[in-house]
């Protein structure tokens, strides 16, 4: 297959939908045109076709110490999302009803913050940043990141030893598993066993200003990436070679990529890390109708960007 040609990408090409969001880090597409988030005003916000900003689930999921971070919908309309806030794990929660648990332990131990959740048919994907932090600061050395797997009812570790583990996603063929280690500035690419087993990790290395976050497939069978604090969009080409469609870098990035050459890079600089229109793009999606719309989520922003995209995106298992 040749792959199609793209961007660049310019900020002045983005457009804004919905509005009045709190950190929408994971940005989900759904066929109807509904665009979902975590939230951390209403927990799950929805965002209709028409832009309007609603909360997605009845459950007060904040006022009960929940912080959803990556948001996944499953075949009967529940949401799985991965819990930042007290007691940390994933969660189920439906539009109606209170949230209970899906994934909260593990060998006899509670399940840390949960960063991220992926269905994969009758099984799911989580990760885990960093199960225990030797320092205040984000480095290249973070080595207690983690990659879980829920199957059959059972949670297990299915990879360890990673450095600040966010989202992950599988091959259109089922037979990788692509995860993002974003204070290594890299993705990783596992062989995935039929057990779920993971083996035979590759490394795809970026440049060291580059910090990869959210994922998603396109229909050519390429890999775009988001990158918080430089805030760029990437393709990443089945070869594994990769480039930047989209950049749009602020003073306060350039501050924080040299406290993270020095080894000093902290949460408040991360923060302040705003572009001319974005501030730490987290996530993408495609969707609309004919999946050539990319919808980007956002830890500094209070709506979702889109931007329109030459090639279709890979259907997420909710449009399955």
């Amino acid at each position: 297959m040749t792959l199609t040609e793209i961007g660049p990408f310019r900020p002045a090409d983005l457009a804004q939908v919905g509005s009045g969001l709190n950190r929408p880090e994971c940005v989900l597409a759904a066929p109807d045109g509904s665009l979902y988030t975590g939230d951390w005003t209403v927990g799950i916000a929805r965002i209709a076709p028409d832009g309007t900003t609603v909360p997605a689930v009845e459950a007060d999921l904040i006022g009960q110490g929940f912080r959803p971070n990556g948001i996944a919908l499953t075949a009967g309309g529940d949401f799985l999302f991965a819990n930042l806030g007290r007691g940390g794990g994933v969660w189920r929660v439906g539009p109606a009803g209170d949230p209970r648990p899906f994934a909260t332990e593990l060998d006899g131990d509670r399940v840390p913050h949960a960063n991220f959740v992926l269905l994969d048919g009758e099984r799911a994907w989580i990760t885990i940043s960093a199960r225990t932090r030797a320092h205040d600061h984000y480095t290249a050395d973070e080595r207690s990141g983690q990659i879980l797997l829920v199957q059959d009812g059972k949670v297990s570790v299915a990879a360890e030893g990673l450095n600040w583990t966010n989202e992950l996603r599988l091959s259109p063929d089922g037979r990788y598993l692509f995860v993002n280690e974003t204070f290594a500035c890299r993705t990783t690419r596992y062989v995935v066993a039929d057990d779920g087993g993971l083996s035979e990790p590759t490394r795809i290395e970026f440049s060291k200003d580059t910090f990869p976050d959210g994922l998603a497939f396109d229909s050519e069978g390429a890999l775009w990436v988001t990158s918080v604090i430089t805030n760029r969009l990437i393709r990443v080409t089945p070869d594994l070679s990769w480039k930047v469609l989209f950049e749009d870098l602020g003073p306060g990035g350039s501050e924080a990529i040299e406290s993270y050459a020095r080894g000093t890079l902290t949460f408040d600089q991360i923060a302040r890390s705003r572009g001319s229109r974005v501030a730490n793009l987290s996530s993408l999606a495609f969707g609309g109708p004919d999946l050539k719309t990319i919808y980007l989520g956002g830890l500094g922003n209070s709506a979702v960007h889109s931007l329109r995209s030459p090639v279709a995106g890979l259907p997420l298992h909710h449009w399955r």
